[in-house]
């Protein structure tokens, strides 16, 4: 028999369990103060490029078990911190890495966690067996539809600089030495591409630059560059282009392939 049991709700409020989309910061060196150098360094210039994000500082890549590690100060912590801050970075929680690390977080006033991931999509586990009635189905959300593509129809002179927040960029002119194109997700060029590109600004590994006649100052992708101070291959430079980012043993490296017609 069921049976049903009165029950008394808050009318104010209630508590949902919720995903935020974090950035992580995946600290590879054990001297924070260089992390912080070296933050501020890459994202100086683009003043805009974070928007008060929230923000995980991820240990884990550091090795917890080299005893010769240096172990960071509290002064060397908060410099990183202060670094996040100035670039409009919110630092709310820690993962990862010793327990000094753990202990300094925790004096900041950060999480400690090993849940917290930045939001991504992935496929939901397959069903166990059981003898039992299922379980009554989840409701399903319908996610925001993502942001249209940012479109420029102008050429873009040295020293100007455009970033496509959150979407992909298309550029229906010239983009000329000194001029920078910045954007999340891919970026297209219909014409010549002389300046920088720049996509998957923050980690997107999948996102490629096309441009139509590759002749670019510097081409990046997830944070891997290539510089003009390399002659580009005679296959591509000047022609219809690609780039791709490539992972494989030896690490992730740009990839160029022409575009043929």
């Amino acid at each position: 028999m069921t049976v049903a049991l009165a029950a008394n709700a808050p009318t104010c409020f209630d508590i949902k369990s919720a995903q935020l989309p974090l950035v992580a910061l995946r600290v590879k060196s054990a001297r924070l103060d260089q992390v912080a150098e070296e933050l501020v360094a890459q994202y100086a210039d683009v003043p805009d490029f974070f928007d008060n994000d929230p923000l995980l500082i991820d240990f884990s890549l550091l090795q917890v078990e080299d005893v010769g590690a240096v172990d960071p100060t509290p002064m060397d912590f908060e410099a990183l911190l202060q670094a996040a801050r100035g670039l409009h970075l919110r630092p709310v929680a820690v993962r990862g890495g010793r327990a000094v690390h753990q202990q300094l977080g925790q004096q900041a006033g950060l999480v400690l966690t090993d849940d917290v991931l930045p939001a991504k999509t992935s496929a939901a586990p397959a069903p166990e067996a059981a003898d039992h009635a299922p379980a009554p189905a989840a409701r399903v959300e319908t996610p925001a539809a993502p942001l249209s593509a940012l479109i420029i129809d102008k050429p873009l002179r040295s020293g100007q600089q455009v970033y496509a927040r959150g979407r992909d960029l298309v550029v229906l002119a010239m983009v000329n030495p000194g001029a920078e194109v910045i954007a999340d997700g891919h970026i297209h060029v219909y014409a010549p591409l002389r300046g920088k590109a720049m996509a998957g600004a923050r980690g997107n590994t999948e996102a490629r630059i096309f441009a139509l006649a590759m002749e670019p100052e510097l081409v990046s992708i997830a944070g891997i560059y290539r510089t003009s101070e390399v002659a580009w291959p005679d296959e591509v430079l000047g022609k219809p282009t690609q780039v791709r980012l490539f992972s494989g043993p030896d690490g992730d490296k740009l990839v160029m392939d022409a575009i043929k017609p």
